[in-house]
């Protein structure tokens, strides 16, 4: 490109002229032999043009729709699957805790004394109430049987306050192998007849009495129907036994009404998901037809066996985890096909979407497309015929005018885009922003081309804005979870050994949260000169709220500790201190234990934690099992079982929280107390820090490498006793 004076040779606008003279000398001398020709011409190039737009448009329409259902499919499906098995974990724990409860009462009823009960009031309809229901020819007057219902009502608040906390339960109850019935709901006016009269209910001939008792464990029923008020739901039920002897059977129910009606409203646009139970039999559906229709009773088909293999090893897998999305030939069609386990009941959730469905988009832009061809290719004939004798008068006109056109027109389109390269030539750092101008409005592409870059440069300074705000905050949120981290840890004794004037025993404990904080804490310190203070717990939940809660349950338990009180009395006053204001409902698991060293004689509370391990000087690593008190700040006024000990010199003891026996491999398999002990038992030392890093390393050859779910928390004690001092000393 040249300049010479004011004229660009080799320029765009050079470049114009000489191609508008052109154009317009050869359109002169060609157009009547070659009109012809370009509209077959053009017409062919159009038509393989449109054809080739369109297989374009209906490949991308179809991939793009496939990719939105699966991972729509897949998020969703698993998303509803977690929030019905959680809720179903709920109705598990609250029957741990009743049946934990129940079983406490009738081992040692004389400790809890009689509490009143009595029959349901129509008047209190709509109150939380506990009413008790007799089974015909049930003699509730008969003094063996009143004891007994005494000792069952004394469950009665409990109860009360499981229901109350929980907008899913339907009821809490326990009922006696005698035929009596004790229920906590709200529904008093469902326990009488339409003429008034209080009905009878024996719980033996229930199912989930019946289960229960067969299996002798925590037991899910199927899906059935309630007895007084007809809704649908299930039952969750664990037996009672005592001393080999049915004590009573505990359980919870909850209405799987919404349930229903949220799978029957969810056929839409194609998609629609059903509810599997633990024996292959469809539960829940918005299908009246086909293979995925509810049927009830021995009519119920399992779907783990169906002749459809594709069919049957989905919902077998779902079962277990998860699944990908997959395309599944059913009789009535193909259709995509998730599912994911709600692993609590040992049920499943399905999502379907048909396959014709992803490509109606396609067919639909494709149809839309014809017609649009269809109707240009009608105006372009007409308006070509108009336009060829029309053209024949313009020729002679046009070619004069573009000699005079060609010099404005090249100037107008190269001026604007010779500012727009020089504004874009300017752009720094410091200013990245690309405004218009009035020498951009030309009204034609030229506007258009400079507004886009006005535009992107616009959302560029917008975009580098924000990622300076959220780079900021992030920093600021991780800064603040490291300073959480580093509170947290400077709470728990980490100088070891912690105490070296007392070489009566070495003592060594560590603990790795989940996340950044955790819920779990460990703590040790001298009450007194002779006597050692021992804490493991674990606080319900994770990350800063559970580590605040942490902190404050530490603080209460040695504070009482160190104030003299028993440690019965210490747990029983920490337990109501801190159900003072949890609105959240955080509880706490907990072993405590006081070591005389002098003797090696100690006491200690189970508060529903993991069982100690003990391993003697000659021997080998050994669980010790017993009876646990309730959870701590799960109710208040409990009382807390005191357990006492011996440790011999030479003797190890070591406690920890479940995340040692719940470490999880890729395979969803468990560390387990087995693998605990002999992980503990791989080598014969009496090293506290040696015995912790055998459990850690063999915890972590065990996950292999799998997500940690859970804080892994351990203290070990060796004890040597008087003698050992001395001899230290």
């Amino acid at each position: 490109m040249k300049k010479f004076k004011n004229l660009v040779i080799g320029g765009i606008e050079n470049k114009i002229f000489n191609l508008i003279l052109i154009a317009g000398l050869l359109i002169t001398a060609t157009f009547l032999t070659a009109a012809n020709y370009q509209t077959n011409m053009l017409s062919g190039l159009s038509a393989e043009t449109n054809e080739r737009q369109l297989e374009s448009m209906t490949e991308i329409t179809s991939g793009v729709m496939e990719d939105a259902v699966e991972q729509s499919m897949s998020r969703s499906t698993e998303l509803e699957a977690l929030i019905v098995d959680e809720v179903f974990n709920n109705l598990a724990v609250r029957v741990q805790i009743m049946a934990e409860y129940a079983h406490e009462l009738y081992t040692n009823p004389s400790e809890f004394g009689s509490f009143s009960y009595a029959g349901p009031d129509p008047a209190r309809n709509g109150e939380i109430t506990a009413q008790l229901i007799l089974a015909d020819g049930v003699d509730g007057e008969n003094p063996e049987l009143a004891s007994r219902i005494a000792t069952a009502a004394n469950m009665s608040e409990m109860m009360i306050s499981l229901f109350g906390a929980s907008t899913e339960t339907n009821s809490c109850f326990i009922a006696l192998p005698e035929g009596a019935f004790l229920v906590v709901d709200d529904r008093s006016g469902s326990k009488f007849s339409e003429d008034g009269k209080p009905v009878s209910y024996d719980p033996r001939t229930r199912p989930w009495y019946q289960q229960a008792v067969q299996s002798g464990k925590l037991i899910f029923t199927d899906v059935e129907i309630d007895a007084f008020t007809g809704d649908i739901g299930i039952v969750c039920a664990m037996p009672v036994y005592v001393n080999g002897r049915l004590e009573a059977v505990v359980g919870s129910d909850l209405f799987l009404t919404s349930m229903q009606e949220a799978v029957q409203a969810s056929d839409e646009n194609g998609f629609y998901v059903f509810v599997v139970n633990q024996y292959g039999h469809v539960v829940f559906s918005p299908k009246t037809e086909g293979v995925f229709r509810v049927v009830w009773g021995t009519e119920a088909s399992d779907l783990r066996l169906s002749d459809n293999k594709e069919l049957a090893d989905l919902v077998r897998e779902a079962m277990l985890r998860k699944t990908e999305v997959r395309l599944v030939q059913l009789k009535e069609g193909a259709s995509y096909m998730i599912g994911a386990p709600m692993q609590t009941v040992g049920w499943a959730l399905f999502g379907v979407f048909s396959h014709e469905m992803t490509s109606m988009p396609a067919q639909m832009l494709k149809e839309s497309y014809d017609q649009i061809q269809e109707k240009a290719a009608e105006t372009y004939n007409k308006n070509i015929n108009a336009a060829r004798t029309n053209i024949m008068i313009l020729l002679g006109g046009i070619s004069v005018l573009i000699l005079a056109a060609t010099l404005i027109l090249g100037k107008r389109i190269v001026k604007p885009i010779n500012t727009i390269t020089k504004r874009i030539a300017e752009l720094n750092e410091e200013n990245l922003e690309f405004r218009m101008e009035d020498a951009f409005r030309t009204g034609d592409e030229i506007e258009v081309l400079a507004q886009s870059f006005a535009t992107l440069s616009h959302k560029t300074v917008e975009y580098v804005g924000q990622v300076k705000r959220v780079t900021a905050e992030k920093e600021r949120i991780n800064s603040e979870l490291t300073m959480a981290k580093e509170i947290q840890g400077s709470q728990l004794p980490r100088i070891f050994p912690p105490y070296p004037n007392k070489p009566s025993f070495d003592l060594y404990a560590s603990m790795t949260p989940a996340k950044e904080v955790g819920g779990d804490f460990y703590d040790f310190f001298l009450v007194d000169d002779d006597h050692l203070a021992l804490v493991m717990a674990d606080v319900s939940g994770k990350g800063v709220p559970a580590a605040l809660f942490m902190m404050i349950a530490k603080t209460l338990i040695k504070n009482r500790l160190q104030s003299g009180e028993s440690l019965g009395n210490v747990m029983a006053n920490v337990n109501n201190q801190l159900m003072e204001g949890n609105e959240a409902g955080m509880f706490v698991t907990a072993w405590v234990g006081v070591l005389t060293l002098s003797t090696g004689e100690g006491v200690a509370i189970n508060a529903g934690h993991e069982h100690p391990a003990v391993k003697r000087a000659d021997g080998k690593f050994e669980l010790m099992k017993y009876r646990h008190s309730l959870a701590v700040a799960v109710m208040e006024n409990v009382r807390f079982k005191e357990h006492t000990f011996k440790l011999n010199p030479g003797d190890c003891l070591f406690v920890y929280t479940d995340g040692v026996l719940e470490a999880t491999n890729a395979n969803n398999e468990l560390m387990g107390e087995d693998r605990l002990t002999e992980a503990l038992n791989c080598e014969d030392t009496d090293m506290p820090d040696k015995i912790l890093y055998n459990v850690k390393t063999s915890i972590d050859r065990f996950v292999d490498g799998a997500e940690q779910f859970d804080d892994i928390t351990m203290l070990c004690l060796t004890y040597h006793g008087i003698k050992g001092e001395a001899g230290k000393k």
